[in-house]
């Protein structure tokens, strides 16, 4: 008897997934939870009181996240002073998911507008120090438009 293959990405995950560090991950599931949405998929509980593993669903993605753990390099980004990565989400509505985000205790970094790519665009920081953007895409622009518009900013 045979058994079937096990599929190289499991079901419902995609090719990429953001897997945050973060100080205190029991209280960023929660702030995800409040500011996102999120929904609890798996809490892999370790020493010390530390997640060594868990798993949201947040839209259609999936997001990892772990406590710090200094002692194999696992850092987030208050203990490095920042985060070059910024995390992405497309929403139904920018300006709501912003607000709802800051309710529970994020910061905007970059106030919601109309962007010339064609989005509702706006940036917040959580209070792990992660770094997000926030988009509503509400028309599509060609490559050309897009070059025109940048032209347009810079003069």
């Amino acid at each position: 008897m045979s058994t079937p293959a096990v599929k190289a990405i499991p079901e419902g995950m995609h090719a990429l997934t953001p897997h945050l560090v973060c100080a205190g991950a029991a209280d960023a599931i929660e702030f995800y939870k409040k500011a996102f949405n999120a929904v609890e998929l798996v809490r892999l509980p370790g020493p010390q009181g530390r997640l060594m593993h868990a798993s949201l669903r947040i839209g259609d993605s999936t997001l990892m996240l772990v406590d710090e753990m200094p002692e194999c390099g696992a850092l987030g980004p208050k203990a490095l002073k920042g985060s070059p990565v910024t995390i992405h989400l497309y929403v139904e509505n920018a300006d709501a998911t912003v607000e709802q985000a800051v309710a529970a205790g994020a910061k905007v970094t970059m106030p919601v507008a109309d962007m010339f790519w064609g989005d509702r665009y706006g940036q917040l920081e959580d209070p792990f120090g992660h770094r997000w953007s926030v988009g509503t895409h509400k028309r599509d622009v060609t490559p050309e438009e897009m070059q025109e518009a940048m032209r347009k900013m810079a003069q």
